[in-house]
């Protein structure tokens, strides 16, 4: 169901927003009646966007300098936080230094620095929507994931600090942990390790970018306003907790 003029007068920037779950988000906020920056480092999927009320910026959201140039050039009303690698799968101690290193740049210390950037931004407007994507695997630990487990365990613990840090503001900052979508990201994984996290999944079968996307522009409309330092799942019942 889509919502008209939601997010009418709002702007957001979507990182990751060229493909996957961020560009799923990506079109229905501009559904919505908002405005969007999706950045990416993809230059031939940032080319291939045409949308109305969209526009694109190339940008390595691991540099924090870039990041921060960028965020007070666009200066959102909405942030979501989807740009993110898996890396390889294999057990903790076989796993590349240079892997593990590539992981944690993009999946937390780019979502750091954009969330860094936008909450002081933010806070002096009075209003604003931080969407952090996580991961169940960032609760559970998948085998075989160290180092997007981690990391996603990490975007959890932050989501949950800022959260708080912004509890007077009129900012929120919220996470949403799916269990698997089948997206691109699946080409970075092995069959087997996709089988293995479809099997945990009591539903029998992985969400989709829309399932993902709803929730994700709910935490970032007004109607959420109750709601900050919380990470919502979206895991077919997979989640205890």
């Amino acid at each position: 169901m889509i919502f008209e003029n939601r997010f009418q007068g709002r702007h957001a920037v979507v990182t990751g927003g060229a493909a996957g779950l961020g560009y799923g988000i990506t079109r229905r906020i501009l559904a919505e009646g908002g405005s969007v920056e999706v950045w990416d480092i993809n230059a031939d999927a940032l080319n291939a966007i045409d949308l109305p009320g969209c526009t694109t910026l190339q940008i390595d959201v691991t540099d924090a300098d870039a990041v921060a140039s960028a965020m007070g050039e666009a200066n959102p009303d909405i942030l979501v936080c989807s740009a993110g690698i898996t890396g390889p799968n294999t057990t903790t101690w076989e796993y590349p230094v240079a892997d593990w290193l590539a992981v944690h740049a993009l999946n937390l210390n780019a979502l750091f620095y954009c969330c860094r950037a936008a909450a002081a931004l933010m806070q002096a407007k009075g209003w604003g929507r931080i969407v952090n994507i996580a991961s169940i695997a960032g609760k559970e630990g998948n085998p075989n994931a160290p180092a997007y487990s981690s990391s996603k365990a990490a975007v959890i613990g932050l989501t949950k600090s800022l959260g708080k840090e912004l509890a007077t503001s009129g900012v929120t900052c919220n996470a949403i942990a799916p269990a698997a979508v089948r997206t691109a990201i699946f080409d970075q994984m092995t069959q087997e390790h996709i089988d293995f996290i479809q099997s945990k999944i009591p539903m029998g079968r992985f969400g989709t970018v829309e399932e993902i996307a709803a929730m994700a522009c709910w935490l970032a409309s007004d109607e959420a306003s109750f709601s900050t330092g919380f990470c919502f799942d979206q895991s077919g019942g997979r989640a205890t907790a």
